[in-house]
């Protein structure tokens, strides 16, 4: 089993050699010569180059431009394949379950493909195809990627800026729960759900007992996509109001449902009949109650400018993986609020106070959810559809407005009355301590046994700095008394024996020289995390500028 899994490996390996070899990869490479690689190497690569496309932290603006057209744009696969693969999960022939199938396809993806058709009772129906043999050739990649990513960190010279073993896990988590179509039919029925009493909202309908892991069969969207701008104000649409109803949606399915379309790009936005129809829900997103909370609670605390509390939000969204160096985490924070309090609704950008927000966690070492991260990419994604369409909307503007609706509607006068009640007879009652508190630090620092403890980083970072010199130091007294010794032995009278030297000579010349060595490549990785660290600070400062 395992010879066979080392030559599937090897087979595929000797695949992607052949695809890199054809697009004369030595020659160089552009944005659409990237595409078209990926592409020709298979829906793996297509899907990371999909992730990727999104990540313009990591490629250059042209890059992920070209990248967005792997979105929907892959070659089909041939009718037969397609007819083989819905007899095989449905387990009967065509003719007993639909009336037609059209043999165009409707859109060919990384790893599914869609027709339109029309069941046995006339209903016009779509079918999700998912390709042959994907999840496979998926693994097989996604393993060979998992060796590769050591390289790819040396090859880029980014060193450990980008964790791409982290990006090819996220690859692999998002590729197998859109290739479970089942979980896809379930997504829409939750959605459908959660709008169903919101009459311009929608989504297609799900045949459950015709569909399968493989095979996904939903009801039809006679509709134009919410980028089709011209066609769209010619039937009589105003953009404006198509984009805060969508946007007003989507803040509902965040702060609200809990369940939100992972993926909101402009080809999964149709108008239909007046109705605004979200459509492949392969990609979704969970929000349980607490990380609720904690949203309305970090939005609410930049409205109120409320360092401390956005603080307290912040550090729930994660959990630290360092110490936290909490003045400094307050003084980014102030920094990162400021810059957008001083700016009108209009102005503000979602996405970059998303992309500020995110590294901020990460300059302080605070390891974010998957659940968060999906968040953070689905609403820089769904500013970017709305820019498109609509560009006088404003997300932050949408995003405030709910939430100060939801805070009025939750508010209870009673509730509140009683809390502040609590609050001014707990205060009351620990101003009555003060006097005794008082009285006790007095003694205390009359009997001289007051200590105060101060901690900072920088302090501590300076220990570390005088820490490693002292070792070096003690390296080099090392170094020097051992070489010393082996000089003072050569002019002794001792039998020669390696290099004309006395064996105790040799080994103390190889042992200092061992210690010379650990001493240099010491060095070499303290100046290059130095290096790194100075990097990330620049960046940092950079992006606030």
């Amino acid at each position: 089993m395992k010879q066979d899994g080392k030559e599937t490996a090897e087979r595929r390996l000797k695949e992607i050699l052949k695809v890199l070899k054809c697009h004369h990869v030595t020659k160089g490479i552009d944005p659409k010569k990237l595409c078209d690689i990926l592409e020709d190497l298979g829906a793996t690569y297509v899907k990371l180059g999909q992730i990727m496309s999104m990540r313009s932290d990591i490629l250059p603006e042209k890059y992920c431009k070209e990248l967005a057209r792997l979105r929907t744009d892959v070659k089909p696969l041939p009718f037969d394949t397609i007819r083989y693969i819905i007899e095989q999960e449905t387990r009967c022939p065509i003719s007993s379950l639909f009336k037609s199938i059209d043999k165009e396809p409707l859109g060919s993806a990384s790893i599914a493909q869609v027709h339109k058709a029309v069941l046995k009772n006339s209903e016009e129906v779509v079918l999700k195809i998912q390709r042959p043999g994907i999840k496979e050739t998926m693994a097989d990649d996604i393993a060979l990627m998992k060796k590769a990513s050591g390289f790819l960190n040396f090859a880029t010279g980014i060193g450990d800026l980008i964790d791409f073993r982290s990006v090819i896990d996220e690859l692999w988590k998002i590729s197998k729960e859109e290739m479970d179509f089942l979980k896809e039919a379930d997504h829409l029925e939750l959605f459908y759900k959660n709008q169903e009493k919101i009459r311009y909202i929608s989504c297609p309908k799900v045949y459950k007992k015709h569909s399968t892991r493989k095979l996904l069969v939903m009801s039809y969207v006679k509709g134009i996509k919410i980028d089709q701008i011209e066609t769209l104000e010619q039937l009589g649409y105003d953009m404006l109001e198509i984009g805060k109803k969508a946007a007003e949606n989507y803040c509902k399915q965040i702060l609200e449902d809990g369940f939100f379309h992972a993926d909101p790009h402009p080809g999964n936005l149709w108008i239909s009949g007046g109705t605004i129809v979200w459509l492949d829900l392969g990609m979704a997103g969970y929000l349980s109650d607490h990380y609720k909370a904690i949203l309305k609670r970090a939005i609410s605390a930049i409205l109120k400018n409320d360092i401390y509390e956005l603080k307290n939000a912040f550090l729930s969204f994660g959990n630290p993986t360092e110490k936290i160096n909490h003045a400094q985490l307050y003084t980014d924070l102030d920094d990162l609020v400021g810059r957008y309090m001083n700016m009108d609704f209009g102005s503000m950008n979602l996405g970059e106070l998303m992309e500020d927000g995110l590294d901020l966690l990460k300059t302080h070492k605070i390891a974010v959810a998957p659940d968060i991260t999906l968040l953070a990419r689905s609403m820089i994604t769904m500013e970017g559809t709305l820019k498109i369409c609509s560009p006088k909307v404003n997300m932050v503007e949408i995003l405030t407005t709910h939430m100060s609706q939801i805070l009025m509607n939750e508010f209870d006068l009673k509730k509140e009355l009683r809390h502040n009640f609590r609050a001014i007879y707990s205060s009351s009652k620990k101003s009555l301590e003060i006097p005794a508190q008082l009285s006790d630090l007095l003694n205390i620092t009359k009997n001289g046994q007051i200590r105060i403890n101060i901690e900072s980083s920088e302090t501590t970072e300076w220990k570390k700095q005088i820490q490693d010199h002292v070792n070096q130091m003690i390296i080099t007294c090392l170094v020097a008394v051992f070489w010393l010794t082996s000089a003072i032995l050569c002019l002794c009278d001792l039998p020669k024996a390696i290099f004309h030297l006395p064996w105790l000579s040799f080994f103390g010349f190889f042992i200092g020289g061992i210690f010379v060595l650990y001493l240099l490549i010491h060095m070499l990785l303290v100046k290059r995390r130095s290096k790194k660290n100075k990097k990330i600070k620049y960046n940092h400062l950079y992006k606030k500028t």
